[in-house]
């Protein structure tokens, strides 16, 4: 008899990366099985099933891969969010916090349009800020978010009580506690 994996038995974690202390829960195991990939972007995308989404935007670098297949995946565009002066052309800017400073991400001004609907993509959700500064973006260049998908989410660090603060929509396939 076969068992049937789930998407967290595809996650590996690493104990002390990048610091003593942090279990880095590393999604490239997920991504390197063609069987939990393809459950992931099922997975991700189920709760919209039968919404308009008009655009996937995905937060650099590992949500670029899963935002990747699932635009391709509805056959829509895709819109990155950057870290500031990666992207070639003019842009729109937003800071957010971090524990140890902060950080500026970026998106293109015409990557989204006003009106169209967007699923905002990342591989895992913890205190929230880099999502909350990609819906901000999003929003200031007139998008409506119709919600938020991630693979992990750490529910100790917050992340899904700061979006959903902000009346959006969280889904996330997995949930590690102890951040």
């Amino acid at each position: 008899m076969i068992s049937q994996l789930n998407v967290r038995d595809y996650i590996r974690t690493i104990p002390d990366f990048p610091q003593e202390g942090i279990l880095f829960r590393d999604v490239t195991t997920l991504f390197g099985d063609p069987r939990g990939f393809r459950m992931a972007i099922d997975l991700l995308l189920h709760p919209y099933a039968g919404l308009r989404i008009d655009k996937v935007a995905a937060l650099e670098a590992r949500g670029f891969i899963l935002g990747g297949a699932i635009a391709h995946q509805l056959s829509i565009g895709f819109a990155p969010i950057r870290k500031k002066g990666k992207l070639p052309w003019k842009t729109v800017a937003q800071e957010y916090k971090l524990e140890y400073g902060d950080a500026i991400v970026e998106i293109h001004e015409d990557a989204v349009k006003p009106g169209e609907t967007v699923l905002l993509v990342d591989d895992l959700l913890a205190t929230g800020g880099t999502a909350e500064a990609g819906i901000r973006l999003i929003e200031r260049l007139g998008g409506e978010i119709l919600g938020c998908a991630f693979v992990i989410d750490l529910p100790d660090l917050g992340g899904r009580k700061r979006l959903e603060g902000l009346g959006v929509d969280v889904h996330a396939l997995c949930a590690f506690e102890g951040g």
